[in-house]
């Protein structure tokens, strides 16, 4: 039996069926506060400003394709977790999501830890200041050197991923005179509601150690035996853009079932349960994200009431979110080069960037939102493909969306909901540079990642 392609697959140029799309909004110059970061606004003369500065003055000093942040915003929103889990929860933002070395200034001034998967993300923390006792290092495949420069840094915490990754973990550290403080990153069966490629508790994964055979529990035999770890708590992480609470309940019961076992067998209660991150946002106006308080509440109270069914006391609970807080803040701008219509298919509108900025779309079929920001419009509603300027034809940054059908080459678009993962998975295909990072707050803009140049690409081709 044959397998369908998927829908980011081979037929992602299909033309769909009449009447699959949702009417067009009402006013495509309204714009939608759950999907925009909370300081853009149009203006009078129909000008969309971000932290007080109009779009069109930031293009004209920063240039196109370029990521806007808003600063006010993401720190806002930093402030907002740490308040929802208070003193007695760790908030570690993910920083795969997006990270900078103003990134983790603003991390430590709003009272945020930080999580890195390598050394690389590690690296930059450590040069903005983080303290290393706030930094929770991840990933499935850590190097000797990567364990080794964590350790000499002092980071907080290391999460084991393997069988291998315990026995490798110990043996560094006993080599250098530490006793490093772990947690073991488990799966535990849960099917999250997002795509394949970012669905990461389920057993066919490359991720952490199965709950199911034992094998968690095995490896926690493991840990407790060797020297130069001390075991500290679980962690589970079931996935990406996740809306549903039903999936961390499931995980929560699960594994404080393993803390039960723990404590059954070896007479000890690990004080600590970190339940990830994953928590959705608002890429369209369909999309419902929670807030924090609503997420803290909700695993505040699973986590409790398991533990308290199960006699243990309630450990010290951790999350990770990275796009929650830095995916809203930023909207990448373009400029229109061409807009190719296709009497009977479709409309292309070609910007000057694409799958080099946002690989996103192209990778997991995600869905965006886009609006014309340099000008109002009146005119009437066109449906669009908005696509890059790279020689594929999967290179769309969004699928299908409204724009105004007076739309023309010169005029500035914007993709909201840009903060996380575009910059951070960023290439060069086609030798392009990559964009800017531009941090604006209260009238005033500044590049914290600077546009690459030509000058760039050849420093690192040697000939």
């Amino acid at each position: 039996m044959s397998r369908s392609a998927h829908p980011a697959g081979p037929r992602h140029a299909d033309v769909l069926t009449e009447g699959h799309y949702a009417a067009p909004p009402a006013d495509l110059n309204a714009l939608d506060e759950k999907v925009w970061a909370r300081t853009v606004s149009r203006n009078a003369d129909g000008v969309v400003a971000v932290g007080g500065i109009e779009v069109t003055r930031l293009a004209e000093e920063f240039g196109t394709p370029a990521y806007f942040l808003d600063e006010s915003d993401f720190r806002a929103r930093c402030r907002a977790w740490a308040d929802a889990f208070g003193r007695d929860a760790d908030v570690f933002y993910a920083g795969k999501a997006f990270l900078s070395r103003a990134v983790v200034r603003w991390l430590q001034e709003e009272g945020l830890n930080l999580d890195v998967c390598s050394g690389g993300e590690l690296t930059v923390a450590l040069a903005a200041g983080m303290p290393a006792e706030r930094i929770a290092f991840h990933g499935n495949n850590k190097t000797v050197a990567e364990i080794e420069r964590a350790m000499e840094a002092g980071v907080g915490r290391i999460v084991l991923d393997s069988f291998q990754e315990i026995v490798r973990v110990s043996h560094v550290a006993q080599r250098l005179g530490k006793r490093q403080r772990v947690q073991i990153r488990v799966t535990v069966g849960v099917e999250a509601h997002t795509h394949e490629f970012i669905a990461t508790a389920h057993e066919d994964q490359k991720f952490g150690i199965a709950l199911a055979g034992g094998e968690a529990a095995e490896a926690v035999r493991r840990a407790l035996a060797l020297d130069g770890i001390e075991l500290v708590g679980i962690h589970s992480h079931i996935g990406s853009q996740i809306f549903d609470m039903a999936g961390f309940e499931v995980s929560a019961r699960r594994v404080v079932q393993l803390l039960a076992e723990v404590r059954d067998e070896h007479g000890i209660e690990l004080p600590e349960i970190d339940l990830g991150g994953g928590l959705g946002i608002a890429y369209t106006s369909d999309d419902d994200p929670r807030e924090p308080h609503e997420i803290a509440k909700a695993l505040g109270d699973i986590v409790t009431r398991e533990c308290e069914a199960a006699g243990l006391a309630t450990p010290r609970i951790s999350v990770e979110p990275g796009r929650a807080i830095v995916g809203p803040t930023a909207f990448t701008l373009y400029e229109v080069g061409t807009v190719k219509h296709l009497e009977g298919l479709r409309t292309y509108v070609s910007v000057d960037g694409g799958m080099s900025d946002n690989i996103r779309t192209a990778l997991y079929d995600a869905e965006y939102s886009v609006a014309l920001v340099s000008r109002r419009s009146d005119a009437e509603p066109l449906l669009v493909r908005v696509v890059g300027k790279h020689c594929e034809s999967g290179d769309i940054v969004v699928k299908d969306a409204f724009l105004p059908s007076d739309l023309a080459p010169g005029d500035l678009i914007a993709v909201p909901a840009t903060g996380a993962y575009c910059r951070a998975m960023a290439s060069n295909y086609n030798h392009a540079l990559r964009p800017p990072v531009v941090a604006v707050r209260d009238g005033e803009a500044r590049v914290i990642v600077r546009r690459e140049t030509e000058e760039d690409l050849l420093r690192l081709d040697v000939g």
